[in-house]
């Protein structure tokens, strides 16, 4: 009988896993912005794995540091925790690393640096995952748990997989947010060629000339330099 009980307990835990994964997996793909995927991520992470704190780190620009991009967590004192830079802490190790590591007790670790955030909110076990882009971490995931645990190969492995999925998702994002950057410059430079154009059609003056004027335009209207060349064009245009 015990044995059975057992084999169910091990079935629901497995079953509420998938239910997670699957749940992020929508995420992902819906329209939510990535601030939004990533709360939900550390919520439904933080209910699966039962943990008091879960939480997302990021590079920040440099990749010098990482920074709290998300988490389930009310604690002011946890939210609010300084940057950790790359290299110090278990989060800034495993980054370097590039594996998860799990620590037991991280009022006994070492490494940990945040013993006094721990003490404070009840913190005993971690699992720290890196999120990994082309075999290259870009943060960590990381789940507190308010009893000392023993992370199972089971428990890592399915948070590796939602680590797999959150680097996706901000991969995606970045890559899109770059494309759209890359376009919008596109289009004001071919703005600009146009307004160039009129004016050294229309007052017989170089290309240099044109930009140089478009440019004082810019600087004494205080705008920019696709506004002032999109009024040029309008302004063609009305005249026929």
């Amino acid at each position: 009988m015990a044995k059975r009980t057992n084999i169910a307990k091990i079935n629901i835990g497995v079953d509420n896993h998938i239910a997670a994964l699957s749940k992020i997996s929508q995420a992902i793909t819906s329209d939510l912005y990535l601030e939004d995927i990533l709360r939900l991520i550390v919520a439904v992470v933080a209910q699966v794995m039962d943990s008091k704190i879960c939480s997302i780190m990021l590079l920040d620009e440099r990749g010098e540091c990482l920074i709290i991009r998300a988490t389930q967590s009310i604690s002011e004192a946890y939210n609010k925790k300084l940057p950790l830079k790359v290299g110090e802490g278990i989060a800034g190790k495993v980054v370097i690393e590039n594996r998860p590591k799990s620590v037991y007790n991280v009022m006994e670790e070492k490494e940990y640096k945040y013993k006094d955030i721990a003490r404070k909110e009840g913190l005993a076990s971690l699992l720290c995952v890196p999120l990994t882009v082309k075999n290259k971490a870009i943060g960590v995931i990381n789940v507190y748990t308010a009893t000392p645990h023993k992370f199972t190969k089971n428990e890592i492995n399915v948070l590796t997989t939602v680590a797999n999925q959150a680097a996706l998702v901000i991969e995606n994002t970045e890559l899109m947010v770059k494309t759209k950057v890359i376009q919008e410059e596109l289009e004001s430079r071919k703005i600009v060629e146009r307004a160039k154009g009129i004016l050294m059609q229309e007052r017989k003056i170089s290309e240099e000339d044109a930009y140089r004027l478009i440019q004082k335009y810019s600087m004494d209207k205080r705008k920019s330099m696709r506004q002032i060349s999109e009024a040029i064009i309008l302004t063609k245009e009305m005249q026929g």
